[in-house]
C-alpha cells in the first residue's frame, strides 16, 4: 500500500516538473524585486521636540547618563558587535554561567576605574543620590546583571552599613565598599522565609566572656538563599538574624560577617553553595550560606536602632518591638525605588525595538498586487503597543516622582514613601513583564532570537515581581495602610491628609451619564473617576473587614478574607497616583506640541486603565454604554498617537547601540554576508 502511494506521488511530481513553463529569459532576479529595509525616519516625522521630551522622561542627570552610555560603547568589554551596518553593545547571553559572572565583574571593575561609583556612599544629599540612581539605571539598560550586582553591593550592603550602622561602621566600611576593597552582599532571605522577614530562623546569641556574637544556622530552612554575590565574589555580608539575649528573643537584627578572605577563600565556620543556573540574571552569582557557630566581634552589630553592651545587656531607644522592626525595614525602601525605575527602562527598550520594527516591517496587502502594509498601520497592532507605550510614559513620571520624594525624604514622609514605593514597585514591574511579552509577540519569530533582546529580557526581569517584596504582598500592604488611615481619620473625626486621600474630604464626584470624546479626554473627568473608584473601594474594603470582625473574625483573618477588594483597592490607589504624576508634569509645561502630545498620552493612559479594570462595571461606576464609549475612544487615540510613535520612542534617549538589530536594518543584519 505504502509503495503504491510513493509511486503515485513520484508520478504527480514528475508531471508537475515536466509541465512547468520555463522562466522567461528576460527576468532578472535583482535586488529590486526583493523586499528592502526602509528606515522609518524617511517617512515618519517628529511632531515635537524629542530632546525636550527626553529631558522630561529621564527627569534628571541626562548628561551623566550619556557619559556612561559612552563609556560602555567605547570598551570591547561590553561585547561590541556590528550587525546590519550598526554597532551594538549587549551581553552575550549564550555564554556559560561562569563566564557571564566573570565578565560582569570585569565590567564593574572597568566602571569603577572610570569613576562611575565615586561618591556613591561617601557623598550625601539629593543631587548625589539622583546621580547614583541615573547611573544605575543605565547599567540596567545594558545588563540587568550589572545593575543587580552593583545594587546589592551599594544599595543593600552599603546602605545597610550607612543606615543601620553608626560612626564606627561608617569609618571602617563605607570608603572600602565604594572602592570595592570590600565586596558586600546582603543575607536576609532564607530557604524557608522570603517576604516574611520576621519569621527568619537564623539565630544569634552573645558571649559576654569573649564579647562576641555567635551566628548559627539551626536548620536547613534557615540557610540564607538567593544571596547575590555570595557564590563567587563577596567578601562580607550583612546577616539578618533573630537576636537572643538572656533567652529572650529581641527580634530581627543586622550584623556584619566576613565570609571570604581577600584571596577568595571561604572563611572557617561558613559554608557556601551555588544557587545554580537561572532563567535570567546569570551574570549574578547567587549563593546559599550556612553559619556554623560563626563568631564575630560585638562591634559588628549594626547598632543605630539597638545595641548590646559588653556585659550582654540589650539596649534600645525604641521599646516597641514592632516599631523597632519597622525601623530596620525603613531604609530598604531604596530597593523598591530602584526596581520600579529599572522596570520602566526595560519596558522602554522593548517598546523602542518593537515599535521601530513595526515601522519598517510589512505584512500582507489590502488589495491584489498592492503594497504590503506596515505592521503599525494595522489598527490591531496599534492596539497592542500604543496603550503600553502610553502607560510606560505615565509610569516614567511616576518613577521620577518616587525618586524625588525618596532623595528628599524626612522621617515624616517615610510612611508615604513606603506605601507609594510598594504600589509603584508592584504595578511597574507587572507592567514591564506584560509589555515585554507583547513586544516579543509583536515582532514575531525575531523576538525569539537572543540578540533581539525582547524575549531575553523577560527572563532577565521576571524576578522583579517577587524580590524586594512579592508584588501581591506589597499590594496588600498598600491596602492595609489605606485602611489604617481611613479608620484613624474617621475615629478622630479629622480630615484626610496624606497618601493622596485629600479628595475624600470633598463630596463624592458625580460622573456624567453620557461620555463624549471631549469628556473622556478631560483631565478633571479622569481625575474624578479615578478618585471615585479609590474612594468607593476603600469604603467597601473597610466595611467588609468591619463586618467580618463583627462576626468574630480576627482583624488579620478579616484582611485575608477580603483579599479581592484589597487587590482592587491597591491597584486603584496606585493607578491614581501614577495619573497624578503625569498630570503634574503636563501642568508645568507651556503651551505647545510637547504638551499637546503629552495630553494624548495621558488620556490614553487614563482610558486604557479604565477599560482594563472590571471593577468599574462591577460596582457600577460606569454603565455598559460608558464602557463602550471608553473602548472606542482608546481606538481613536491609537490612531492619533500613531504618527508620533517614532518620536515617542526616540524620546526615550536610549542610544541605538543599546537596542537590537531588528530595530534597524533587519534585512542586512540577517544577510548571508553577516553569517
Amino acid at each position: 500500500m505504502s509503495e503504491n502511494r510513493a509511486l503515485q506521488r513520484a508520478h504527480v511530481l514528475a508531471n508537475h516538473l515536466l509541465q512547468s513553463p520555463p522562466l522567461p529569459s528576460n527576468l532578472s532576479l535583482s535586488r529590486e524585486v526583493c523586499l528592502q529595509y526602509s528606515p522609518p525616519e524617511l517617512n515618519e516625522s517628529y511632531g515635537f521636540d524629542v530632546k525636550e521630551m527626553r529631558r522630561l522622561l529621564d527627569g534628571h542627570n541626562v548628561e551623566d547618563r550619556d557619559w556612561i552610555y559612552g563609556l560602555m560603547m567605547q570598551s570591547n568589554l561590553f561585547n561590541r558587535k556590528e550587525r546590519g551596518g550598526k554597532l551594538f553593545v549587549s551581553p552575550d547571553y549564550n555564554q556559560p554561567m561562569e563566564q557571564q559572572r566573570e565578565i560582569t565583574m570585569k565590567r564593574i571593575w572597568y566602571l569603577l576605574e572610570k569613576g562611575v561609583f565615586q561618591g556613591w556612599l561617601t557623598e550625601a544629599g539629593p543631587e548625589a543620590e539622583l546621580r547614583k540612581l541615573a547611573l544605575l539605571e543605565v547599567c540596567g539598560i545594558y545588563d540587568h546583571s550589572i545593575s543587580i550586582k552593583v545594587g546589592v553591593h551599594f544599595f543593600l550592603w552599603g546602605n545597610a552599613v550607612k543606615f543601620f550602622g553608626t560612626k564606627r561602621h561608617h569609618e571602617k566600611w563605607l570608603k572600602n565598599t565604594e572602592d570595592y576593597v570590600v565586596k558586600g552582599c546582603f543575607a536576609m532571605t532564607e530557604l524557608g522565609h522570603g517576604s516574611n522577614v520576621r519569621g527568619i530562623e537564623t539565630v544569634t546569641t552573645y558571649d559576654s566572656r569573649t564579647e562576641e556574637f555567635v551566628i548559627n544556622t539551626p536548620c536547613e530552612s534557615a540557610q540564607k538563599y538567593w544571596i547575590g554575590g555570595a557564590a563567587n565574589h563577596a567578601t562580607h555580608t550583612i546577616v539578618f538574624s533573630q537576636l537572643i539575649i538572656d533567652e529572650t528573643n529581641q527580634g530581627v537584627h543586622a550584623f556584619i560577617a566576613q565570609i571570604r578572605d581577600q584571596d577568595g577563600n571561604i572563611c572557617p565556620n561558613i559554608r557556601i553553595a551555588d544557587c545554580g543556573h537561572k532563567i535570567g540574571l546569570n551574570g549574578v552569582d547567587n549563593g546559599r550560606i550556612w553559619f556554623d557557630n560563626l563568631r564575630i566581634p560585638r562591634e559588628n552589630l549594626l547598632n543605630s536602632v539597638a545595641d548590646v553592651s559588653s556585659d550582654g545587656k540589650y539596649v534600645s531607644a525604641i521599646k516597641d518591638p514592632d516599631q523597632r522592626f519597622g525601623a530596620f525595614m525603613a531604609p530598604l525602601t531604596s530597593g523598591r525605588v530602584t526596581i520600579a525605575s529599572s522596570a520602566i527602562y526595560s519596558a522602554k527598550v522593548g517598546l523602542a525595538i518593537a515599535l521601530r520594527y513595526s515601522l519598517s516591517r510589512r505584512a500582507f496587502s489590502l488589495t491584489a498586487n498592492g503594497p504590503e502594509v506596515l505592521l503599525l498601520d494595522y489598527p490591531s497592532h496599534q492596539r497592542r503597543l500604543l496603550p503600553l507605550l502610553a502607560k510606560t510614559y505615565a509610569m516614567s513620571f511616576a518613577a521620577n516622582d518616587l525618586k524625588m520624594i525618596y532623595v528628599k525624604r524626612t522621617p515624616e514622609t517615610n510612611k508615604a514613601i513606603h506605601v507609594v514605593s510598594s504600589g509603584f514597585k508592584a504595578v511597574l514591574t507587572w507592567h514591564n513583564m506584560r509589555t515585554l511579552q507583547e513586544c516579543r509577540e509583536a515582532v514575531g519569530g525575531q523576538g525569539v532570537k537572543t540578540e533581539n533582546l525582547v524575549g531575553q529580557l523577560k527572563g532577565e526581569f521576571d524576578v522583579q515581581t517577587t524580590f524586594e517584596g512579592d508584588n501581591n504582598v506589597l499590594m496588600q500592604q498598600v491596602s492595609k495602610a489605606l485602611f489604617a488611615e481611613y479608620v484613624s481619620c474617621k475615629k478622630r473625626n479629622k480630615p484626610f491628609k496624606g497618601l493622596g486621600l485629600e479628595h475624600m474630604n470633598s463630596s463624592r464626584p458625580v460622573l456624567p451619564t453620557q461620555l463624549t470624546s471631549s469628556t473622556l479626554r478631560c483631565s478633571q473627568f479622569q481625575t474624578n473617576v479615578f478618585c471615585l473608584r479609590e474612594r468607593d473601594l476603600l469604603e467597601r474594603f473597610t466595611s467588609e473587614v468591619a463586618q467580618l470582625q463583627g462576626r468574630g473574625e480576627s482583624r488579620e483573618l478579616s484582611f485575608l478574607l477580603s483579599h479581592q477588594l484589597a487587590e482592587d483597592l491597591g491597584k486603584a490607589f496606585t493607578e491614581k497616583a501614577i495619573l497624578q504624576t503625569i498630570l503634574d508634569a503636563e501642568a508645568k509645561l507651556p503651551s505647545g506640541s510637547v504638551k499637546d502630545v503629552l495630553g494624548l498620552v495621558r488620556s490614553m493612559y487614563a482610558l486604557i486603565c479604565l477599560e482594563e479594570d472590571p471593577s468599574l462595571l462591577r460596582y457600577g461606576y460606569l454603565s455598559r454604554d460608558n464602557v463602550g464609549d471608553v473602548r472606542r475612544e482608546v481606538s481613536k487615540l491609537c490612531g492619533e498617537l500613531r504618527p508620533h510613535a517614532l518620536a515617542l520612542v526616540t524620546s526615550f534617549g536610549i542610544p541605538d547601540s543599546f537596542l537590537a538589530p531588528i530595530a534597524f536594518n533587519w534585512v542586512e543584519a540577517n544577510a548571508w554576508s553577516s553569517v
